[in-house]
Order: C-alpha cells, then structure tokens, then sequence
C-alpha cells in the first residue's frame, strides 16, 4: 500500500471515530439524563453510566481548573500533531490504521473537554462488586490503536522500510 493510500486510511479512521464517539456520547448522554440516579444496567456486568471525567487517564489529575484544562487539551494538541507526523510518515497500513485510531480518540476526548470542561464517560464494566473505571469509544479506540501500533513493532520489515505481507 502506498504512502497516500496510508495517510488516507489513517485520516478516514480518526474522522469515524470521532463522529462515532460524539454521536454515542449525545445519544448515551440523553438517555441516561433521564434515569435517576444516571444508571441503565444493561447485563448483569455492564451499565450505561455518566461519569464526567475532569482528570486524565483512570481519574488522575482531578482539580478542577481552568487552567488544567487548557494544560490538558494543550498537551493532547501537540501529541496528537506529533501522532500525525507519524501518520503522515508511516509506510504501514497496520500502523496507519492505529495512528488514526488514537488521532480520533483523543480529538474526540478534546472536543469533550473543550465544550464541557470534563470527557464524558459512560461504558461501565463490573464483575463481583468490582468496577473497571467508566471509559468511552475514545478511550477504547486509544486502546485499540496502542495494541495495533505495538503489533505493528514486532512486524517483519521489508528493506524499504514497509511491512511485510
């Protein structure tokens, strides 16, 4: 696959995700304002919550501030341009995939935090009175992209510099 072809793969990706991650937040957000308290138990194991997460990653960093939130959306800025140089860069549709994937991830956790102040989080995961941190399709395609970019690395590389097969 060609460098463009890459690029365009890459893109596309961030652009679905985040208009998959803004629309379920929307659609999430209106259905479970209507419930009190903010719960719908889907499974036994799985609610749709609402969790406003003014930190970062599980919760760190929750001070309220303005200024942390520009410190925060500053940051996901510039590492998301150095996310799309590499994008831009990249000779694997693998790991253009995954850049785009976190790209959109984290523009989709900005525009949140940009419009609300905090990232909206509503997937609940529990088992045995045990409950993973509430995240959303950002954080999962942030994920995603990490283990794909990771399995990108352990790839065989042609001598051009692309992967192989």
């Amino acid at each position: 696959m060609n460098r463009t072809a890459i690029r365009t793969t890459g893109f596309a990706v961030a652009v679905l995700v985040v208009l998959a991650d803004q629309a379920s937040k929307r659609l999430v957000l209106d259905l479970v304002a209507q419930h009190v308290p903010p719960v719908i138990r889907v499974t036994g194991f799985f609610n749709l919550v609402q969790v406003w997460n003014t930190g970062v990653s599980f919760g760190l960093f929750q001070e309220d501030t303005t200024l942390r939130s520009l410190i925060l959306i500053g940051v996901a800025v510039a590492v998301m341009l150095w996310l799309g140089i590499w994008l831009w860069r990249s000779r694997s549709w693998l790991a253009g995939f995954a850049l785009g994937g976190i790209i959109g991830g984290a523009l989709g956790n900005i525009l949140d935090r940009w419009q609300h102040g905090a990232v909206y989080d509503f997937l609940d995961f529990h088992a045995a009175g045990w409950h993973w941190p509430a995240f959303n399709l950002a954080d999962s395609a942030i994920v995603v992209g990490v283990a794909l970019l990771l399995l990108d690395g352990y790839r065989p590389r042609r001598p051009d510099g692309a992967t192989g097969a």
